[in-house]
């Protein structure tokens, strides 16, 4: 009987593939959540096992060599089978839902109280919905889309259906001290405020300031939050003056938590329903037309 020759390290070839793929080692420990060394070990190690080099240096970066090009063909295959079959082992177990993964903030201030018009728009649609802060899978792995907030480039392999251009501007609630002399005030009349700013969302004030003409060196900065969902909240209580996605801050406009004196501006980023390359499931298209309309 034949024997097998044993396969080298799984966690060796998954910095191969993202290394080969990406043609960066940098990138590739980004994707994988390890540090640089972490990654160039693993190359060495699985160089120094099948007694090949499977790069040479391209400039700055890396390219596979010809046995490395062999190599990543066969990985990129595997791996995307392998993701692609526990995504349907665990799809079962959910009765079937759709698992719709967005940043917390989103879920809990315009998804959930829009739950009973999708139900009714959607009746078919049943959805599991996954909050999830800080930077998605690349391949997002577990979800069947995920609703965010972005702009380009989008990580590779990506199927990006954009939704609607994001909209950002100050807000704050009308019982805060001088609101209404302050609402009355040119727009660079914020450069006297603290300003609530929120850690996931650091280029949020200085992106508004340049579309805005403001130089952005002149901003303060208050209370800062970790999530932006916090920041709003701190906003609607009267606490300063925060910065916002105009959708989440949509409901809280009209009924008069919070205003929005010198409005909204265009920003190079979009509101996107996103699913890896090798997911085809029809409901992606519906749920996006269904989210491009409540977001128009």
């Amino acid at each position: 009987m034949k024997v097998s020759s044993p396969l080298p390290s799984l966690n060796a070839l998954r910095a191969f593939e993202a290394a080969a793929r990406l043609r960066s080692v940098s990138q590739a420990a980004t994707e994988l959540h390890v540090t640089h060394g972490a990654v160039s070990r693993q190359l060495r190690a699985l160089e120094e096992e099948l007694g090949l080099a499977l790069f040479e240096r391209d400039g700055r970066g890396i390219r596979p060599t010809a046995a490395g090009n062999r190599l990543l063909e066969a990985t990129s295959g595997a791996f995307s089978q392998l993701r692609d079959c526990i995504a349907s082992l665990r799809r079962p177990q959910r009765g079937d839902a759709f698992v719709l993964g967005c940043p917390g903030s989103l879920l809990a201030r315009w998804m959930i109280p829009r739950l009973r018009d999708l139900q009714r728009d959607l009746p078919g649609l049943t959805l599991h919905l996954a909050a999830q802060d800080g930077d998605f899978a690349p391949h997002l792995d577990g979800l069947d889309a995920a609703l965010l907030l972005g702009q380009a480039p989008w990580p590779t392999g990506w199927n990006v259906h954009a939704l609607a251009t994001e909209r950002i501007g100050p807000v704050f609630s009308p019982s805060i001290p001088g609101a209404h002399l302050l609402a009355h005030q040119p727009v660079d009349a914020l450069l006297s405020q603290a300003l609530l700013h929120t850690h996931s969302r650091p280029q949020a004030w200085p992106t508004w300031a340049a579309l805005n003409g403001i130089d952005s060196g002149r901003l303060r900065y208050g209370t800062g939050f970790e999530h932006l969902y916090y920041q709003l909240e701190a906003a609607v209580a009267g606490l300063g003056i925060a910065i916002a996605p105009e959708p989440l801050v949509a409901d809280d406009l009209v009924n008069g938590r919070l205003i929005a004196p010198w409005g909204f501006v265009d920003t190079d980023g979009c509101w996107a329903l996103c699913t890896a390359g090798s997911n085809h499931d029809p409901r992606v298209l519906k749920l996006a037309e269904w989210l491009q309309r409540q977001l128009a």
